[in-house]
C-alpha cells in the first residue's frame, strides 16, 4: 500500500511516497480503509522536533493520528464492529503505533467508535483528537447546566469544539479571541465573543460574572495561564491543554481553584485506559447524530500526496479550522 514516509525529521524534512506492506488484522483491533486523516498541531511538531519529542516515532516514520474509514477486516476478541462499519478515531502516529498518512491502518478497537452519521468522512476526521481533548476537558473540570464557561481560543481546533459541548451541557459560554473570523465563528456556535486585545480580564470578568468564571478551558495555555487564573471564580476549576511552562501556583492557591491539566496522548502511549477514548467518541458521534457538534473543516483541500502541503499551510497560521488529508478527493 502507498504510504508518506518521513525519512528524517526536521522543518525541511519531506515526505516520500513509498510503498509498504499492508498490515494484517490482529487480536483486539480492527483493519480500517483509510479515508481521510486531519493534521494536528503535535503532528507538526512531532515532524520538526524528531528525537528532541520523546513520542516520536523512529524513522522512517508514519505519522497521523486521526483517521476515518470503513473496517475491512475485524480481529479476534473484538466486539461491537463489523466489516463495512464506518469509524474513526485517533490511535496512531507516534511511539510504536503505525500513523494514518497511508492507505489502511490496524487500530486498537478500544480507540475507535462508528463515525457520526451526519458527517462527511472528511469532516470525521477532523474530529477524534481536538474533540476528545475538549470533552476531557470539560468533563474533568466538572462542567455542568448554568455554569458560566469561558474557553481561552475558542475558534481554535479544540476551542471551537469546546464551546459547543459546552453549550450541549447546558452552560454560559463565553470564549476569547480577535478579529473578525474568530469572532464570526464563536458566536455562531451561541457563545459571547471577547476580544483580548481590547478587553482586560478583570473588566470582562466583572462584566460577565459576579466573582469568576466557574470553569476556565484554556487552549492557548503558557503564560495565558495567569489569565485563566486571574478570571476563575473561588473553588472554580482550570482545564488546560498547554502547562508546559513555570508558573506561580500562588493566586490560584488562594483562590483554592482545581488545575486540570489534559494530555489525550496517554492512552495510546501507555496503553492506558484507551477503552475511555473509544466511549468518548462513541458519546461525541451521539452528540454529533443530534446535532450539537460539527468541526470546521478548512477550505482548502489536500491529497495523500500532499500532506507536505497539509502540515505547511497548518503551521502558516493561515488554516480557517482542522486542516483534513484525504485518500480520495471528491
Amino acid at each position: 500500500m502507498k504510504a508518506m514516509l518521513l525519512n528524517s525529521y526536521g522543518e525541511h524534512a519531506t515526505f516520500t511516497a513509498t510503498e509498504i506492506e499492508k498490515p494484517a488484522v490482529k487480536a483486539n483491533h480492527v483493519l480500517v480503509k483509510i479515508a481521510a486523516s486531519s493534521v494536528n498541531t503535535i503532528d507538526t511538531m512531532i515532524k520538526n522536533m524528531g528525537t528532541d519529542l520523546p513520542l516520536s516515532p523512529a524513522t522512517p516514520a508514519l505519522l497521523g493520528m486521526d483517521f476515518s474509514g470503513t473496517i475491512e477486516a475485524v480481529g479476534d476478541g473484538v466486539e461491537g464492529f463489523k466489516v463495512g462499519d464506518e469509524v474513526y478515531g485517533c490511535a496512531g502516529g507516534l511511539a510504536d503505533l503505525p500513523g494514518t498518512l497511508t492507505e489502511y491502518i490496524v487500530a486498537d478497537s478500544s480507540l475507535v467508535a462508528h463515525k457520526p452519521k451526519g458527517l462527511t468522512m472528511r469532516e470525521t476526521a477532523a474530529l477524534p483528537l481536538v474533540a476528545i481533548t475538549a470533552y476531557e476537558g470539560l468533563t474533568r473540570a466538572g462542567v455542568k447546566a448554568d455554569q458560566k464557561v469561558l474557553v481561552h481560543g475558542g475558534s481554535g481546533g479544540v476551542g471551537h469544539l469546546a464551546v459547543q459541548l459546552a453549550k450541549y451541557f447546558g452552560a454560559e459560554v463565553f470564549a476569547t479571541g480577535t478579529g473578525d473570523n474568530q469572532k464570526e465563528i464563536v458566536e455562531k456556535f451561541g457563545a459571547t465573543f471577547i476580544d483580548f486585545k481590547t478587553e482586560k480580564v478583570a473588566d470582562y470578568t466583572a462584566k460577565y460574572t459576579d466573582g469568576g468564571f466557574d470553569v476556565v478551558f484554556d487552549t492557548v495555555g503558557g503564560a495565558n495561564l495567569n489569565n485563566s487564573i486571574e478570571a476563575v471564580a473561588l473553588n472554580g476549576h482550570i482545564s488546560t491543554t498547554v502547562s508546559l511552562c513555570e508558573l506561580d501556583l500562588t493566586p490560584l492557591h488562594f483562590k483554592g481553584a482545581s488545575l486540570h491539566v489534559v494530555f489525550m496522548l496517554i492512552p495510546m502511549l501507555h496503553n492506558f485506559k484507551r477503552d475511555e477514548h473509544g466511549t468518548i467518541l462513541e458519546r461525541l458521534a451521539e452528540i454529533s447524530n443530534e446535532g450539537h457538534l460539527t468541526p470546521i473543516v478548512d477550505e482548502n483541500k489536500f491529497s495523500l500526496e500532499e500532506v507536505g502541503d497539509a502540515y505547511a499551510h497548518l503551521q502558516s497560521g493561515k488554516a480557517i479550522g482542522k486542516i483534513v488529508v484525504e485518500n480520495e478527493i471528491e
